[in-house]
């Protein structure tokens, strides 16, 4: 079997909820041993996060969690306990990344700062993802996705023209900073292979979001402008090159829609074609881009009475077919069950869990052609691995494990 570009890399993982655990994620993936550490009253508010299987959230059943922390080992450990405290910092030697993503300050605090870190390993890799950084003014304020895409300018820029910024609706500067850790973590395993240091990470997703904004700031410094303006933001409409029709469309069923986009005359005579030759598309204001872009009001709700006569997918094959860029608005369980690309790409995976059993799980990107990642594993129950680790990571005898479990330390 070929071997993993991570492989032998361990992994100490502090993080929760979704930033940190989607850095681990990609690591996990490609090899690394990620060994999440937990404590039973202070459990990652996704373990219970829905959706769930079955009725009843219990630790192990949350599709949430089980999705953000494949192929990784749990270990209960009490950190409060000060034997606990001590086999963490034990594991951290007999680590090569420690990752976390708590609110700055919180790791000085358990004495466990980046050099505090190097006392017990020298060349440990330190990486912090928190909203701000450890630097600055704003560096102790509690934040999360959505909080960091607000402040990056992100929720600013998005939603439709002359209405309220909209947000993007979800934590995707978790995502973001995420990969950002994943990347940064491998560099610094590339700059302690080639000195033999270690280093630390300090990432912000405030800034891993403002590095999105690049097409604002640009048009702001040079024109002037703000992007919020008279048409400003685009929504789906094409801005650059400003062309029509270029929107999503309603089609019949409930909340079913599609994306057409025609970027010349060549494509405007393919989809008048299409729709069957209307007698409105000879309208003159219709007949150059330039007019289209001026009526793309009246433009849109023509379209729309023509795609909300067909079903999405059958919308989106007649399109196609006349050479017309379409494509549908895909649900999750379209993606799952009716998209042939990724069904031909063998995207989706099965994976086994002990209390949820057989689960769905989305591939590895990037695709490598010589050390692709693989899915070992669903999610870890929480402690699954305790016992290990303690003997098989750090060389525990039994009568320590049994010790420290009397006194509380794993839980």
């Amino acid at each position: 079997m070929t071997k993993l570009p991570l492989e032998g890399i361990r992994v100490c993982d502090l993080t929760w909820i979704i930033a940190g655990p989607t850095a681990t994620r990609f690591l996990a993936d490609f090899g690394a041993e990620v060994i999440r550490v937990e404590h039973g009253q202070a459990v990652d508010a996704i373990r219970l996060g829905r959706p769930i299987a079955g009725d009843n959230p219990t630790l192990n059943n949350s599709g949430f969690f089980n999705y953000f922390n494949r192929n990784k080992k749990s270990i209960l450990l009490n950190v409060r306990h000060p034997d606990g405290m001590e086999v963490l910092k034990r594991l951290i030697a007999a680590s090569d990344v420690v990752v976390e993503n708590f609110s700055s300050g919180v790791m000085a605090s358990w004495g466990l700062d980046y050099p505090d870190l190097r006392a017990i390993k020298q060349d440990i890799i330190y990486c912090s993802l928190s909203g701000f950084g450890h630097l600055g003014r704003d560096r102790d304020f509690v934040t999360w996705g959505p909080t960091a895409q607000a402040l990056s300018g992100l929720t600013f820029m998005s939603g439709l023209p002359d209405k309220p910024p909209a947000g993007w609706g979800y934590s995707y500067m978790d995502h973001t900073a995420g990969y950002y850790a994943a990347i940064a973590i491998m560099m610094a395993l590339h700059h302690r292979n080639r000195t033999g240091e270690g280093q630390s990470i300090d990432l912000s997703q405030v800034e891993a979001g403002i590095v999105l904004t690049g097409p604002a700031v640009l048009d702001r410094t040079v024109n002037g402008r703000s992007w919020r303006r008279e048409g400003m933001p685009p929504g789906n409409r094409a801005w650059e090159p400003a062309v029509a029709p270029h929107n999503t469309y309603a089609c019949a069923g409930d909340d079913r829609w599609i994306a057409i986009a025609v970027m010349n005359e060549a494509e405007w005579q393919a989809l008048v074609q299409a729709i069957d030759n209307p007698d409105w598309a000879l309208d003159p204001r219709f007949a150059t881009n330039a007019g289209r872009l001026a009526n793309q009001d009246e433009l849109d709700a023509r379209i729309e009475a023509w795609t909300s006569e067909f079903e999405d997918y059958e919308a989106m094959q007649i399109l196609r077919a006349a050479g017309v860029r379409a494509g549908v608005c895909q649900a999750p369980s379209d993606r799952a069950t009716r998209d042939p690309q990724l069904a031909a790409r063998d995207w989706w995976h099965t994976l086994p869990h002990p209390e949820m059993g057989d689960c769905e799980f989305d591939g590895v990107v990037p695709r490598l052609s010589a050390t692709p990642g693989t899915l070992r594993r669903g999610s870890p129950l929480i402690g699954e691995h305790t016992h290990a680790v303690m003997a098989e990571v750090l060389g525990m005898p039994e009568e320590e494990i049994a010790a420290h479990e009397a006194a509380g330390v794993f839980m």
